[in-house]
């Protein structure tokens, strides 16, 4: 993989964490969890923090559907598959060795959820600035079953180059 597809891989998958942790439990804006509404995905929001917490790629990929998709508009990141959204965790918790998701506000119905949160971290080897960095996000997200069968991010890729030094404040 090339310097520049595995950085692009690696952030992509910060978006993937967001998506993540907000499935099946809507999440009111002091984060603290609502009563559930999602019925059978009652802990999955749970278990995906502590595999994104906990940084082993394989408890990650396991929530996705065989079959999941995950996109990351801002670097055009596209995964199809458990295969390759594993491969993209294990590229992120080395590029993002201190990543921390925090959701602000998250809802989920019929199969279909929205949340917006905020991703912390340092900047270890996607632009490889030693910085740490804290961006807001959204996540759009269908499930398939009790699994996630898309997740498309969306953020702002120019707040994150400021934060680490890569583009100059007021642009």
């Amino acid at each position: 993989m090339t310097k520049i597809r595995h950085s692009l891989w690696a952030a992509g998958c910060c978006m993937l964490v967001a998506g993540a942790i907000s499935v099946g439990v809507p999440w009111s804006a002091s984060g603290q969890e609502q009563p559930e509404r999602g019925g059978r995905h009652g802990n999955l929001a749970q278990r995906w923090a502590d595999a994104w917490n906990s940084h082993d790629a394989d408890a990650v990929a396991e929530l996705f559907a065989r079959d999941g998709f995950f996109e990351d508009v801002p670097f055009g990141v596209v995964a199809h598959g458990t295969r390759e959204i594993r491969a993209v965790a294990k590229s992120f918790f080395t590029v993002v060795p201190d990543l921390h998701i925090s959701v602000v506000s998250g809802s989920l119905n019929a199969g279909r959820g929205s949340i917006e949160w905020v991703f912390s971290g340092t900047d270890q080897g996607v632009y490889r600035t030693g910085k740490t960095f804290a961006i807001r996000g959204t996540t759009v997200l269908e499930l398939a079953g009790n699994r996630i069968s898309r997740d498309s991010d969306y953020w702002d890729l120019a707040t994150l180059l400021r934060q680490i030094g890569m583009m100059p404040s007021g642009l």
